[in-house]
């Protein structure tokens, strides 16, 4: 899949399906995808009852039709076929998975997947996975994760797990690396690259956070979780081109086709060199911005 063809995921807010209120409200809140929760917010004696509720959540979602929907799994093995007997159904577009241990893991996955979708009458390769490395190894074969199936779509570092393994702390400072080793077996192998760049310990900062995000744009990422509603905006604020990166990029196409027209390989804008790698970033920006209005427009 190129990146033409990518979704638009700027902004995933969690929701906890056993949670009616979160439920309620998780489509007007404005995320690109609702992330439907069968780990981490889900305490272990409710994950069976969460389970339950997953098709009834799934349909209302689906049905309301403002936004995509990933499920995110469990590990260990035992945890994860039953979370996939739950959320292989119509509707769901992906299922996140927690602590990938190496392409094995996710080759396994994706079998008892298409054997579910089989089943159960969905095409084949509807449900994408979005690939949560949490731990050094797995970090370690990121490229091979990445590569391991097509039914992969994106990537991301679970900074909390991958600095618990460690034996540290998830800050802006020992998370850089890992981070943009996953954005970059991501980028090397068509997937989106998801997650930010840097921390804020008071996430009520939004000033602060959308400095994050921007940063974390300008870096490659494409999109992020949000854990509360608020964030939402802010995501989907800084991982979209500024109405000025997208008039500058129209102007840079434009220029480039009449350079072109006249023989010229390169060109000057505002003082600066314009050649090959400038023209296909901008063109790869209008790209996106096109999607966003198209993502914008089914929300409303």
């Amino acid at each position: 899949m190129t990146a033409a063809a990518h979704p638009v995921w700027r902004s995933g807010l969690f929701v906890p399906v056993n949670v009616e209120r979160f439920v309620a409200k998780a489509s007007s809140r404005g995320a690109d995808v609702l992330q439907l929760d069968l780990e981490d917010s889900i305490a272990p004696a409710d994950k069976e009852d969460a389970r339950k509720k997953l098709p009834g959540v799934v349909e209302r979602l689906h049905k309301e039709g403002r936004a995509d929907i990933l499920v995110r799994i469990n590990q260990p093995l035992e945890l994860a076929v039953r979370d996939l007997e739950a959320a292989v159904l119509p509707g769901v577009n992906g299922l996140m998975i927690t602590k990938a241990q190496g392409p094995d893991h996710l080759r396994l996955l994706d079998e008892l997947v298409a054997r579910l979708e089989e089943k159960r009458g969905i095409p084949d390769r509807t449900l994408r996975f979005m690939v949560l490395v949490e731990a050094p190894g797995p970090l370690h074969q990121a490229h091979e994760i990445a590569r391991a199936t097509p039914r992969n779509l994106g990537m991301s570092l679970g900074a909390e797990d991958f600095a618990t393994e460690l034996g540290g702390e998830p800050t802006a400072e020992t998370m850089l690396l890992p981070k943009q080793q996953i954005l970059q077996a991501a980028r090397a192998h068509g997937l989106m690259p998801m997650g930010t760049i840097g921390t804020v310990a008071d996430y009520s900062d939004l000033d602060a956070y959308m400095k994050v995000v921007r940063l974390s744009a300008s870096f490659g990422f494409v999109g992020a979780s949000a854990i509360h509603p608020s964030q939402v905006p802010v995501l989907n604020v800084g991982f979209s081109p500024s109405p000025e990166a997208v008039a500058k990029a129209e102007t840079i196409v434009r220029m480039d086709k009449e350079a072109a027209a006249a023989g010229r390989g390169s060109w000057s804008l505002d003082g600066k060199m314009i050649d090959i790698p400038i023209v296909q970033r901008a063109q790869a920006l209008l790209v996106r911005a096109r999607a966003i209005a198209a993502q914008e427009a089914r929300k409303a």
